[in-house]
Parts: C-alpha cells; structure tokens; sequence
C-alpha cells in the first residue's frame, strides 16, 4: 500500500513539474524550427535550424544589449551583496546613535512602492545629465533595502561570542565582516544574489524610462522595442530573442542553486 501511494504521489508530482516545465522545453525547440513548424506542439523538430537566432543578430545588435545586461545586473548584484552586507552588520552588530531610525526606515522603505519614485528618480536623473549612460542603469539600485534586512536577520543568528573573539584578537569590523560572517552567510547571500541578479536583468520600465540610445539598451528593454516595433516578423525569432534573455539566468540559478535550497530549507526548519 505504501508503495502504490509513493507511485501515485511520483504520478502526481511528475505531472505538475511537467506542467511547468513543458512551456519552456517547447519554447527552446521552437527557436531551433523552420517557420512552417514553428504552430506545431511537438518538443523534437523534424528539421533543426538555427535561423531563428541568424535573423535576430542580423536584425538588432543584440550581442552589445546582452553585454551591457551582464555589465549592469553583475554590477547590481556585486554591489547589493558588498554594501548591503556591510550596512546589515552595521545594523546587527555595531551600537551607534540613531540605529533604531535606520531599522525603521530601512522598514519604511519597503513600503513604498517603486513605481511612486520613478518621476523624481528621473528627474534627478535628467538634471546629473546621466541619461544614455550606465550610471543611469546602475546607481539607483546599488542599494536594496530587502536585500538589507534578510542579511540583517541572518547576522543576528552568529553568535555574539564569535564576534568577540574576533575583536580580541585584533580583527577589524571589515575584517570580520569578510572573513568571518561571508563564509557563513553563504546560502543568504545566494539568495539575494539570486533575486537581485533576475531583478535587474529582467528590469525594463526603467531602462525604457533613462536610455534612448542602443548601444547602451539592456537585452530586455532592446527585446520590449524590437518586439513592439515589429522587428520579429516571426514566432521563432521573437522566442529566440526570449530564449538569449532566459539562458543566463537559469545558468546563475544552477550556480547558486545549493545555497538557495540550503537556506529554503534552514528556514523551514526553524519555522
């Protein structure tokens, strides 16, 4: 009895991973099908071509969007991880004045929605003259008040006692910070490298907002205007182009995705 019911749960399982799995596996074989098969369901192209991705390249200069993407979501996410981590330290370990205003406007922070601070955020934007550039696409977000407080939550785990050694032996609170707390914050900091690298790789209402110029678009924005433009002409083209956008982030995922599971399942664990 007990192995019919795992059988039945495998059943049941296997038929909802394929659910979702089954739109993107039909998505990659798309891309690789003549245009006379692209209305077909069938996961295996009778004919593998690759002219799909020929005709994107040719028609946008996608190789330069999808460079200035890896630059500013690797930026992001390198810089969320350094200055976040050293804010929630500040915030977890250090004693200084004005330290419970901080928390809560850390807090206050994530109660307004983004969508409120585009037009002054643009503006101040407009009036450094850093529209078309990258610092446009780059600074607003070096800091992520989410990121903030689960790097907070998690130092307030080490204990207290570690840290002192630390001190008495003469480390400094950076020191500590990079060699100490990083190795054992890995699975937090895979989270949030996680989240923050498919938040800004995938961002398109702002870089639509700041960057006019080409040669500086984002790989999503170029794929927004290519698509609304008509550039695609074609199913399989326009999911070539979506297939470019989706590849780094399921390689980042594969990357991160221990730590990721490590930390899902610490969580649970402590309720």
């Amino acid at each position: 009895m007990k192995w019919a019911q795992r059988i039945a749960l495998y059943v049941v399982l296997g038929a909802a991973a394929l659910t979702f799995i089954y739109p993107f596996l039909w998505m990659a074989s798309t891309t690789l099908k003549p245009p006379f098969e692209v209305g077909t369901l069938s996961l295996i192209p009778r004919d593998v071509t690759l002219d799909n991705y020929r005709a994107m390249w040719a028609r946008a200069p996608f190789g330069r969007a999808l460079l200035n993407s890896a630059l500013v979501a690797l930026t992001i996410t390198s810089s969320v991880l350094v200055l976040g981590s050293m804010t929630a330290y500040a915030m977890a370990r250090l004693r200084f004045r004005g330290r419970p205003v901080l928390n809560a406007v850390t807090l206050a922070v994530l109660l307004v929605p983004g969508q409120l601070t585009l037009i002054p955020l643009y503006t101040l934007i407009v009036q450094l003259g850093w529209v078309d550039t990258y610092a446009a696409l780059i600074v607003p977000y070096l800091f992520n008040a989410t990121a903030i407080l689960m790097l907070r939550q998690f130092f307030l785990q080490i204990p207290q006692s570690l840290v002192d050694s630390a001190r008495m032996d003469g480390m400094s609170e950076m020191r500590i910070l990079f060699t100490i707390v990083w190795p054992l914050a890995r699975p937090v900091l895979a989270i949030v490298a996680i989240f923050t690298f498919m938040g800004s790789w995938n961002e398109v209402l702002w870089p639509l907002l700041v960057v006019r110029d080409q040669q500086v678009m984002t790989l999503p924005q170029l794929l927004t205007v290519f698509a609304l433009g008509g550039g695609a002409g074609s199913m399989g083209v326009s999911l070539a182009s979506a297939m470019v956008l989706v590849v780094p982030v399921v390689i980042a995922y594969a990357f991160l995705q221990r730590y990721f599971i490590e930390s899902m399942a610490g969580a649970g664990i402590k309720g």
